[in-house]
């Protein structure tokens, strides 16, 4: 359970949890991927509503110093779905990267931090070196499906991939919505050799 300091009791019990932990192989998140890249297993903590109270979760995490909620809640996820085995057969971890611009204005990487919380649980290693993010990119919110995708086009770079070749990789990003940063980002980890990837956020706006 995270600290009260982080993300209060109210809150946690106000969340609308997802069950795709029960069927990691087809859900709502896996299959927004199937048609795009083969992804083992897929799961979120909570659904996100824009416009819901709790939102303020994700919002604070994100802009307004407070990365702690994310290993808080990363390892809150980590110990919902420890029991289900959806960590089972799974490698390390890698974060979504940030563009460097972002990560020094904002002092940290959200989706890393979640990353860290879900080690802790789980013991499993992340590698964040693996792959970078090299071009800072307009947010997402407001952009359509196409232009969301356009936006991320070639924006990751596979630095090292022999650190995850024959690896089963699980990715993991603070909100999902189309999928599209998602996608980008595998499709470049996918350069390197025999390697699995299944997916995790801590929301999903379901459409």
């Amino acid at each position: 359970m995270p600290d009260e300091a982080s993300v209060c009791r109210d809150c946690l019990q106000q969340l609308p949890y997802t069950d795709f932990y029960k069927s990691p192989y087809d859900n709502y998140l896996a299959r927004l991927f199937w048609k795009q890249f083969p992804i083992e297993k897929a799961s979120s903590l909570f659904f996100y509503y824009p416009h819901a109270e709790y939102t303020s979760i994700i919002i604070d995490l994100k802009y307004h110093s407070r990365p702690e909620i994310g290993f808080d809640l990363g390892a809150y996820a980590a110990e919902r779905l420890m029991p289900s085995g959806f960590f089972d057969g799974i490698d390390c971890i890698i974060p979504v990267p940030l563009a460097r611009k972002r990560q020094r204005n904002r002092g940290y990487n959200q989706s890393l931090e979640i990353a860290k919380g879900i080690s802790e649980v789980t013991g499993l290693p992340i590698i964040s070196k693996a792959i970078t993010r090299k071009i800072f990119t307009e947010t997402q919110t407001h952009l359509t499906f196409n232009d969301r995708l356009e936006n991320v086009k070639d924006v990751f770079r596979l630095d090292h991939p022999s650190l995850i070749d024959n690896k089963h990789v699980l990715i993991v990003d603070d909100v999902i919505t189309t999928g599209a940063t998602i996608s980008a980002c595998t499709t470049e980890l996918c350069k390197a050799q025999n390697i699995k990837v299944s997916v995790f956020s801590l929301a999903f706006t379901k459409s």
